[in-house]
């Protein structure tokens, strides 16, 4: 079993009155976790219902909200938890569940769905002070590690990525190769891996997309994801990109839209301050997981030499810093200007400019590029970061601290 480091946050939120909702893409492990936490509420004598909205058997009970009590009361009384799983599959999820709710049951509900604007958009709505919605990642680098450890070092791995770099450079050529979903992470051989893998697209495709989106082409939507994968971290044209995927930029717009929406990809505005010397509109989009991106070029597993590893590395990067980013009230973006100076990206606020500049290959010296250079000259941050593999330094550059920083220790 995978420990998850997000599982403190919901039994944390266990003993409050607002629904707890788990969400994120298929197959990150949100209903083993929900199963995971059950069994432990079971152990300490707590009454529990779990109902799968993905089981016919147990879907027949949310026709209405009067069948459903009718079944949470026969099966635990008028106290205890109950867990839904798949809520996306339910029409109008989110005023079925405001509707239970609004009627102040002496009722725990924790609940999880997958890939559905209903989910992103609609619940949110509905529900808005009535619940905390928590989105659930792949398996982090750092969850990956203790895993692979056995959680030996699970109370110093900072010092185990210290100690043993060659390890840590192992287990993160790994981890760049086959990502995060919990099924490749544990499935020891590398073929059965592709075909789970084929799985878990083919799953998202025909359940999220086709079933719940109405996506008329998937064939379609499956080249667009392909190019997506062939242009990890460079500026996205529209128009180019809408001729190769054979759409119009209009339904291409849509199917992106649909795409970070079932937690596929993530999108990434420019930063800028002057629109006439900066781009301002050309977005760049990542991967939630780095394995399905792979995937899709038919690279997984086959990533072996250095320059191999650029874009997927910073890929990698870049769900890091989403994660810091939300965790510390920050903005991602990236830096592009007219005069082709760019910065990989700058964490920011109102307060706060941090360019951050990514590099997998070995770096032993502080220099920086020119275009690194310039944000700094133009924007005289506090401090700027240059993230490797495992150099680690400090260097100023006008009233700028320049750190050098190893990827494990942001």
């Amino acid at each position: 079993m995978i420990k998850r480091k997000i599982k403190k946050e919901i039994i944390e939120h266990l003993d409050k009155d607002e629904m707890t909702i788990i969400i994120g893409a298929r197959q990150v492990g949100k209903t083993t976790l929900l199963k995971e936490i059950l069994d432990e509420l079971k152990n300490e004598k707590h009454k529990v219902l779990f109902l799968n909205l993905d089981v016919d058997s147990d879907a027949r009970y949310f026709e209405t909200q009067e069948m459903l009590l009718k079944k949470i009361s026969l099966e635990i009384g008028d106290r205890g938890y109950v867990f839904i799983d798949e809520i996306q599959r339910l029409t109008n999820a989110g005023l079925f569940l405001k509707g239970l709710y609004d009627r102040d049951l002496n009722y725990k509900f924790v609940i999880t769905g997958s890939g559905s604007i209903e989910l992103k958009e609609k619940i949110h709505e509905s529900l808005a002070g009535r619940k905390r919605m928590i989105e659930m990642q792949p398996v982090s680098f750092m969850e990956f590690v203790n895993y692979k450890t056995e959680y030996k070092y699970e109370d110093r791995i900072d010092t185990f990525f210290e100690v043993e770099r060659e390890k840590t450079n192992g287990f993160l050529n790994e981890y760049l190769n086959f990502g995060g979903y919990p099924r490749i992470i544990t499935e020891p051989v590398v073929k059965e891996k592709q075909f789970l893998m084929e799985d878990i697209f083919k799953s998202y495709i025909e359940k999220d997309l086709v079933y719940l989106m109405g996506i008329e082409r998937p064939d379609i939507f499956r080249l667009l994801i392909q190019i997506l994968a062939a242009q990890t971290g460079t500026l996205l044209n529209f128009s180019e990109l809408a001729k190769h995927a054979g759409l119009s930029v209009p339904t291409l717009k849509k199917y992106l839209w649909y795409a970070e929406k079932t937690f596929c990809i993530q999108y990434v505005s420019p930063f800028y301050t002057n629109s006439l010397k900066e781009i301002t509109k050309s977005p760049i989009y990542y991967f939630t997981d780095i394995g399905l991106r792979n995937f899709a070029l038919g690279q997984m597993g086959n990533l072996i030499i250095p320059n191999q590893f650029g874009f997927v590395f910073q890929n990698f990067i870049f769900n890091s810093l989403k994660f810091k980013a939300l965790k510390e009230n920050l903005n991602v973006h990236f830096w592009r200007t007219k005069d082709k100076a760019e910065v990989d990206f700058v964490l920011s606020n109102h307060q706060t400019r941090i360019p951050v500049e990514v590099k997998y290959g070995n770096i032993k010296r502080t220099t920086v590029s020119r275009s690194f250079r310039s944000f700094i000259e133009k924007y005289q941050p506090a401090e700027a970061w240059f993230i490797s593999r495992n150099f680690e330094a400090r260097e100023k550059i006008n009233n700028t601290i320049v750190k050098f920083i190893p990827f494990y220790k942001i």
